[in-house]
């Protein structure tokens, strides 16, 4: 099997890291980019499109078939937004953007990027962990072929990658401390890129991935 990613979010951070390992990675055929602006990667296999409006994919529908995997990084902070701002641009907009992959490509594997404290149970306190939960539960709703949560908590960006958040660049240093004093909430972007690719080539038997999981999956 050859995998043929849609790659979101890949002018951040964890996109870019995605991107990065999907056109590294020999079983990746192609990648097909969908940003708001340029992502700046030139590569053989990658196709970008500059699509503006998420809510409204109508007029890029027959450029996504033929696709079996979407990896799904694009996100916001939820700091300084109310519910229902964050749950617009969080829960609305990866729902839209699912459901019509759904519709078009069912036989395809659907990973979406979420974060360590996600609320399952949709009723905690926390508003951006109750969003991201409604976000899960929903997705693996959908008739996909397959659908993986990924948790991450801190991750080790990927040396010389240009969209590694300013704060993470503090800590690089110190990852093997991080690693060894919280090993449960630590992993670094080429582990999630690989185990991505991996749970599209092999499956896994848990769909929601922490990120012990996501280090276990990186290795298979």
């Amino acid at each position: 099997m050859k995998i043929k990613a849609i790659i979101t979010g890949a002018t951040g951070m964890v996109g870019e890291g995605v991107l990065h390992e999907c056109l590294l990675h020999p079983d990746v055929e192609y990648v097909l980019v969908i940003n708001r602006k340029p992502c700046g990667v030139k590569h053989k296999k990658l196709k970008e499109i500059i699509h503006k409006d998420f809510f409204v994919l109508s007029s890029i529908e027959d450029q996504l078939i033929g696709y079996n995997a979407c990896y799904f990084c694009a996100g916001v902070s939820s700091l300084g937004k109310k519910e229902d701002e964050y749950k617009r641009i969080t829960y609305d907009l990866t729902m839209n953007f699912a459901n019509t992959l759904v519709k078009l490509i069912p036989e395809m594997t659907f990973c979406y990027v979420s974060g360590v404290g996600t609320d399952s149970t949709e009723k905690g306190r926390s508003m951006w962990a109750r969003v991201k939960g409604k976000t899960e539960n929903d997705l693996m709703k959908l008739p996909f072929k397959d659908a993986y949560m990924f948790r991450p908590g801190y991750i080790q960006p990927t040396k010389g990658l240009k969209n590694t958040y300013k704060a993470y660049k503090i800590f690089v240093p110190l990852y093997p401390l991080i690693k060894s004093l919280f090993s449960k909430y630590a992993t670094t972007l080429m582990e999630i890129g690989l185990a991505m690719i991996n749970v599209t080539l092999y499956g896994s038997d848990k769909k929601v991935l922490e990120c012990r999981d996501i280090v276990k999956q990186s290795q298979r």
